[in-house]
């Protein structure tokens, strides 16, 4: 939400999920129901959201929920927003098969794969269909290109539903990334607390704040904002990189699932203290100049000082564009790490260690 009563509105609407979810309200339903994918309780089913054709071709969305035995809050997780991060949708696909929904209290709504027309074409960022990244299409619209149309129901369905929210992403095809969470901050305390909550459990050892400022309801972007500007705590993780689907990464992501699930006494037993955490702020993207071709001179998780080089650009003849060095000090979360790269695309993301 924008405007000057965004604070008063969303610390309502956190304060009511939260005394709801401490008090257990007893109008947990004997069904719960997601577009045409009805779970009745302690049962779990799956298919499909139809994205009906509009200006271009339409699409489905494969989900799955989890409706336990009993009372408890929603958690959406969401895969496949990008197609080519596949961790985060096998993850699903085993926790599908491996949760007892007698054992769940409270409800898991799956999007195995949000964007099934680039998992299908093997694209990075952007969709084969209308050319646009679906994690810049929030929160959507209904009459506009297939990535709007998707990202229209996933916010309606899904989204809107939660008290909770997980964007699984992993390095995109031409990504070298080190495993890490975006935690945003929005200076509301108790959604950044629960925030905190859900990347502390997800367990992986290096969190990026993320304290840009909250977009407005209208024009959220990003999963995660689509979630925040609604007080829904929401954070999006990175376990992966350069498509791999290799179990090292998708244990990475399940096993994160899981301890949420424990955090949010979804499931029984006790959550997994992670005390090693490397607290990472004030990340940077840098943009590629030209369109060419990048050579990296360094890999995901490298410490660097500000000025040192981390690739150079090359034209298609192989002669030097231009040297890509770092803005500041700090750590590479990702580097690009297949030649081909387009002026405004990404080259590489730097944190700064956050020292106390």
């Amino acid at each position: 939400m924008s405007g000057p009563d965004r604070g008063s509105t969303m610390n309502n609407k956190v304060l009511l999920l939260f005394v709801a979810l401490a008090t257990l309200q007893p109008a947990f339903a004997d069904s719960f129901v997601v577009g045409t994918v009805e779970a009745l309780r302690g049962h779990q089913s799956s298919g499909y959201l139809s994205v009906p054709q509009g200006i271009d071709d339409g699409t489905k969305i494969p989900i799955t929920i989890v409706h336990g035995a009993d009372d408890g809050p929603v958690l959406a997780l969401i895969a496949g927003t990008h197609g080519y991060e596949y961790p985060g949708i096998t993850a699903l696909q085993r926790l599908r098969k491996s949760l007892d929904p007698s054992d769940v209290s409270g409800t898991i709504i799956m999007v195995h794969v949000a964007n099934l027309p680039s998992f299908l074409g093997r694209t990075i960022y952007y969709s084969p269909v209308d050319g646009k990244n679906l994690n810049r299409m929030y929160p959507g619209d209904a009459e506009g290109s297939l990535s709007q149309r998707i990202a229209h129901i996933v916010t309606s369905e899904v989204i809107d539903r939660a008290d909770f929210l997980i964007d699984l992403h992993s390095g995109d095809g031409n990504e070298s990334l080190r495993p890490y969470v975006y935690m945003p901050l929005t200076g509301e305390t108790i959604l950044d607390d629960a925030a905190k909550g859900l990347a502390v459990a997800f367990g992986l050892d290096h969190i990026v704040i993320d304290e840009a400022p909250l977009r407005s309801i209208d024009d959220s972007l990003y999963t995660d904002q689509t979630a925040l500007v609604r007080g829904i705590p929401a954070i999006t993780t990175e376990t992966g990189q350069m498509g791999s689907n290799d179990d090292y990464w998708v244990d990475m992501a399940e096993s994160g699932i899981w301890n949420v699930l424990r955090h949010l006494e979804m499931i029984p037993g006790d959550e997994e203290i992670n005390d090693g955490i490397t607290w990472l702020t004030d990340y940077q993207v840098i943009q590629s100049p030209h369109t060419g071709i990048f050579r990296a001179a360094v890999r995901d998780g490298y410490i660097i000082s500000k000025g040192a080089k981390l690739g150079v650009l090359v034209d298609f003849f192989g002669d030097e564009i231009q040297e890509i060095r770092a803005p500041f000090s700090g750590v590479v979360n990702y580097v690009i790490g297949t030649p081909p790269v387009s002026e405004g695309e990404p080259l590489a993301m730097i944190s700064r260690i956050q020292l106390n």
